[in-house]
């Protein structure tokens, strides 16, 4: 396990921003980091209802070209904002327009606490969730413990190339999103990883479905739109 993921040949598959996708809109806003500015960007549901969550989205790895514009990231915010939840994207340190250098999931952290804190701020009655992709899984389990959401969503978490042992078990409700023919995460290491969890994690297998959900794009749309539809439903 490494913090660069010492992997020379994940550099091909860590190519996030396919340009096949459109992209993403909505308003941009410039948060304070502990590192200085952060890049952000809202995407917020047509008709926000009351009560309704708000949720920090994490994008993947800064040194592999991730940024809050990569797609299964955009996937994640706005299916989330469909189903009645405002979802908040940022760009980590040293990424896009957000000062900083990167610190390997130590200074990300920070700055994943520092927007949940700004969004907890002008949203105080909303509950908060926590979702990332990839590495941004990562970021979020560094911080979930600290942060106290009230749900995480993680897809593909990369439990075989950063120190999953080290975080605190989550004790919010967690749904864990894995394709079956991911070519950087192991399937089988996320899939003993989240069985060990206590709390039964909510664990979606897409058998056919690689890292980037090539072609699997609406279907991870619809997971992540059900997931959150159900939760919101429920919430009490």
């Amino acid at each position: 396990m490494t913090d660069d993921i010492g992997r020379a040949h994940l550099h091909a598959f860590h190519r996030y921003d396919g340009l096949e996708e459109a992209p993403a809109f909505g308003p941009r806003l410039t948060l304070e980091g502990p590192s200085g500015p952060l890049e952000a960007l809202v995407d917020a549901p047509d008709e926000p209802l009351p009560g309704a969550p708000v949720a920090v989205v994490c994008h993947p790895h800064p040194r592999y070209a991730g940024t809050m514009q990569n797609k299964v990231t955009h996937m994640i915010a706005t299916a989330l904002a469909d189903a009645g939840v405002v979802a908040v994207r940022f760009n980590f340190r040293g990424v896009g327009r957000s000062a900083g250098r990167y610190d390997g999931g130590r200074g990300e952290a920070t700055d994943l606490a520092a927007v949940a804190g700004w969004a907890r701020a002008r949203l105080p009655d909303a509950p908060l969730w926590l979702a990332g992709f990839s590495f941004g899984a990562y970021v979020v389990m560094r911080a979930q413990a600290e942060l106290e959401p009230a749900r995480l969503l993680l897809v593909a978490p990369p439990v075989d190339l950063f120190d999953f042992t080290s975080v605190a078990d989550p004790s919010a409700p967690l749904t864990v999103i894995q394709g079956g023919r991911d070519e950087v995460v192991s399937p089988p290491a996320v899939s003993e990883w989240t069985a060990a969890l206590p709390g039964k994690p909510h664990y979606r297998w897409m058998a056919d479905a690689d890292h980037f959900f090539h072609g699997r794009m609406n279907r991870l749309r619809e997971a992540v739109h059900r997931e959150a539809a159900h939760a919101i439903q429920t919430q009490s």
